[in-house]
């Protein structure tokens, strides 16, 4: 396969993931005209948003595995089409129920993206590009936060919040013929590489989940990673409905704000990645590196509830920017400092359990989040969670990772 081919590839991929996250991120920009015109309450919003997480992490238990029967071409393509049509049945949705539904619908197919487009990456670029590739869709979420903030709210206000639905999802229709152009056209045939990973897996896969669950390093992953992905949910889903209450602006005024915000996050990713490698191509520690890079990350985060003390919303901006920006670079940092840690056969099984019991975190969150602030407790309580989570984290990370030199020849 040529690099244009490899290129274009990646570019549709990149695409879809910034149509996960419009799909995923719309029904927070569209908060405030949902609940005026279904009379939902917070609590009612809070349910919807956890059982979103809720599919979404049971999902993660058979996405991979189906994935890899489908081959990375039929999982990008039946993902997509299966997430944006889901998507689009919001619709049509009009209770509590209905919304329910569908986004149990969008969490469960869209659990497929990140091992379809991960897998894709893994079978059709060499090690030495591959890292550059998945950063780059990595920064795809936030473009898609980005883009969501400001293209829903006028587009709602001028034909509605269903017409905003299915334009949104309708969008991964027109990718789904796009892939199948693209793959079909330049009769892109599978490598040996491709075929073997296309394959059904032949490991046990419960075997090598025992085999981690009785790994210290395991267990320091997934808590810092459920620390610190609790943070990411709640903001996600939050942030509108935060300038909406606290700052009284509408779908529109808070659009910019919010493109600031997931603009200053994608930026974090680049930065945190590029920091802890500087520091391990100056003679340090590769766990040393990503653990002082945390820990800088967790320390940015502290200040964060002093965007209720302020009467700016640009000012809670900034603070909110900062805290998405170390988050993203606190998460690359864990997502490196777990390959450095365990061996290589193991860290596609290390990083689902990650991923689940990340979501199980999110869950938790977005489930407390409707009950503080639908019973008038205000978002001090959560944006002061979220202040220590960070540091928490990384004392979990300390306390049950082995030490540096033993951890890394146990990894080899």
């Amino acid at each position: 396969m040529t690099e244009s081919r490899r290129r274009w590839l990646l570019f549709l991929l990149i695409v879809s993931g910034v149509l996960n996250y419009a799909d995923r991120q719309i029904i927070a920009v569209l908060k405030p005209m949902l609940q005026r015109d279904l009379h939902w309450t917070d609590v009612d919003y809070g349910n919807i948003t956890s059982l979103f997480q809720l599919a979404t992490a049971c999902a993660y238990l058979g996405a991979g595995r189906l994935v890899d029967r489908l081959g990375w071409r039929r999982a990008n393509s039946w993902g997509v089409g299966a997430w944006s049509l889901a998507a689009m049945s919001h619709a049509f949705a009009r209770t509590v129920g209905q919304f329910s539904a569908a986004r149990v619908a969008l969490g469960v197919t869209e659990s497929l993206g990140t091992p379809a487009a991960v897998k894709t990456v893994a079978v059709l670029f060499a090690a030495r590009t591959r890292s550059v590739a998945l950063g780059a869709m990595n920064a795809a979420s936030n473009l898609g936060a980005i883009l969501t903030a400001l293209a829903v709210p006028p587009l709602a206000l001028a034909a509605g919040w269903q017409p905003a639905f299915l334009v949104i999802g309708g969008l991964g229709l027109l990718w789904v013929f796009g892939w199948e152009w693209v793959t079909r056209k330049h009769d892109l045939i599978d490598t040996p590489a491709t075929k073997i990973a296309a394959s059904p897996a032949r490991r046990n896969e419960w075997s090598a989940w025992r085999d981690l669950l009785h790994d210290r390093r395991t267990w320091a992953v997934i808590g810092a990673k459920m620390l610190s992905d609790q943070v990411w949910w709640f903001l996600l889903f939050w942030i509108p409905d935060f300038f909406h209450t606290v700052f009284h602006l509408d779908m529109v005024q808070f659009a910019a704000p919010v493109a600031v915000i997931y603009a200053a996050a994608a930026a974090g990713s680049v930065i945190g990645g590029y920091a802890s490698g500087r520091l391990i191509g100056r003679g340090r520690d590769p766990v040393a590196a990503r653990k002082l890079t945390m820990l800088v990350c967790a320390l940015v985060v502290t200040p964060l509830p002093l965007a209720l003390a302020t009467h700016s919303p640009w000012l809670a901006v900034a603070l909110l920017s900062t805290t998405l920006a170390a988050h993203q670079g606190y998460a690359v940092s864990l997502f490196a400092l777990a390959t450095d840690v365990t061996p290589s056969a193991r860290i596609g099984t290390l990083i689902s359990i990650a991923a689940l019991c990340g979501n199980i975190a999110g869950i938790a969150i977005l489930q407390a989040a409707g009950w503080l602030i639908g019973g008038g407790h205000g978002y001090l309580p959560l944006f002061l969670v979220a202040a220590c989570s960070y540091l928490l984290g990384l004392l979990w990370l300390q306390l049950l990772l082995p030490r540096t030199d033993q951890a890394r020849t146990e990894g080899v």
